[in-house]
């Protein structure tokens, strides 16, 4: 299938708006998805991101804003005159139909020519060719929602809009359609905007990230961006997990800030924190951190930020090993290392030196809830 021209498709949202009475589902919010991208809404339940894919879709009135896609104001356009088409959790193929013919359905009920060979290439893109003439309970969960992804694309929409739709998939076929649908973005090349929960998922098939929380979007930006320079706790504790230790900036050394976390130096490159104040969380993930044994302390290098402390537990999950460790503060803090070449002292009760390189921190606002991300998540 040749890739279409997305010159000019990007996705505006302006002031969109969404209240159910009392409840503020989506708090206005300006957006612009680039054409040809893959792009995700990311939050927990009820942070807005259904509501914001089912008003791109027409399924849902905006309360205030407008839409507009590819230069076309569609605000006030019933679903079926949209550029756009969706596909749900649940799939919804006929299930009295073919493969071929939940395919077709759009085409013949717009009356379009040629039919069978804009079927074939589609089920060729979603590699279902030999499938055409089974009917959907004959085939796989993943196979079944790559027919609902064949049916939606050959009405050359402008958007596809996927609302979790891998939710109904056990863990090894998910990820297997993670890469499927990365895949098929790619080779058709047109907008994809995807609503799910998992964090995983989100970074594994995204180009764009949109974090969402409350209503509003936390932060917007590249998965690895966010994943690495988190500017909220939210966003720190819903994209993997964070360990926040609170700190006092106590001054600046050339471009490194100098801070004060319950009696330890430490030091953060000033571009590494989206805080103006004194008072920040220094925010370090646990397979950034290393684990030293104390009687090895001195073979720490040389400008590596360290705490001690002592291991509470060690749990053995494979291809790494998670230790908590307790800080002189009373701070439990998480380190997950790679079992590659395991220090067999470093058990429940040792004492150990944590130590990280500190560009691989980062800093948020200390008056920011450190466990918001952490509940929403739940």
């Amino acid at each position: 299938m040749t890739e279409q021209n997305t010159a000019g498709q990007d996705v505006h949202l302006a002031g969109i708006s969404k209240t159910f009475g009392d409840f503020h589902a989506v708090r206005p919010l300006d957006l612009t998805i680039p054409a040809g991208s893959f792009f995700a809404l990311l939050g927990a339940s009820g942070c807005g991101k259904t509501t914001t894919l089912r008003m791109i879709a027409g399924l849902e009135d905006p309360t205030s804003g407008t839409i507009v896609i590819g230069g076309q104001d569609i605000t006030a356009l019933p679903p079926y005159k949209r550029p756009v088409n969706t596909v749900f959790q649940n799939y919804a193929l006929f299930p009295h139909l073919d493969i071929f013919e939940n395919v077709a359905f759009g085409l013949r009920r717009r009356g379009k020519k040629d039919v069978k060979k804009q079927v074939d290439e589609m089920l060729e893109l979603v590699e279902l060719g030999p499938y055409a003439r089974r009917k959907p309970h004959q085939l796989s969960g993943g196979q079944q929602q790559r027919v609902a992804v064949a049916r939606a694309l050959i009405n050359h929409p402008q958007v596809l809009l996927l609302d979790e739709p891998l939710g109904a998939l056990d863990l090894k076929l998910r990820r297997q359609m993670q890469l499927e649908l990365k895949r098929i973005q790619t080779e058709v090349g047109i907008t994809f905007v995807h609503v799910t929960h998992d964090q995983e998922e989100a970074m594994t098939m995204a180009d764009t990230i949109a974090v969402m929380n409350a209503g509003r979007i936390e932060q917007l930006g590249a998965p690895a961006d966010l994943y690495e320079s988190p500017r909220t706790t939210f966003v720190a504790n819903f994209l993997g997990q964070s360990n926040l230790l609170a700190a006092q900036v106590t001054g600046k050394q050339g471009d490194d800030l100098l801070l004060d976390v319950s009696g330890c130096r430490l030091t953060l490159p000033a571009g590494r924190t989206g805080a103006d104040q004194e008072r920040v969380l220094i925010g370090v993930r646990p397979e950034k951190l290393t684990l030293t044994h104390a009687d090895d302390a001195g073979s720490v290098a040389e400008g590596r930020n360290r705490i001690t402390g002592t291991v509470l537990d060690a749990s053995f999950i494979g291809v790494s090993t998670q230790y908590l460790v307790r800080s002189p503060w009373g701070q439990q803090i998480s380190v997950f290392e790679q079992n590659m070449e395991r220090d067999t002292r470093i058990a429940p009760g040792a004492e150990v030196v944590l130590h990280w390189n500190p560009a691989h921190a980062f800093a948020v606002d200390a008056d920011q809830d450190v466990h918001a991300g952490e509940q929403e998540a739940a």
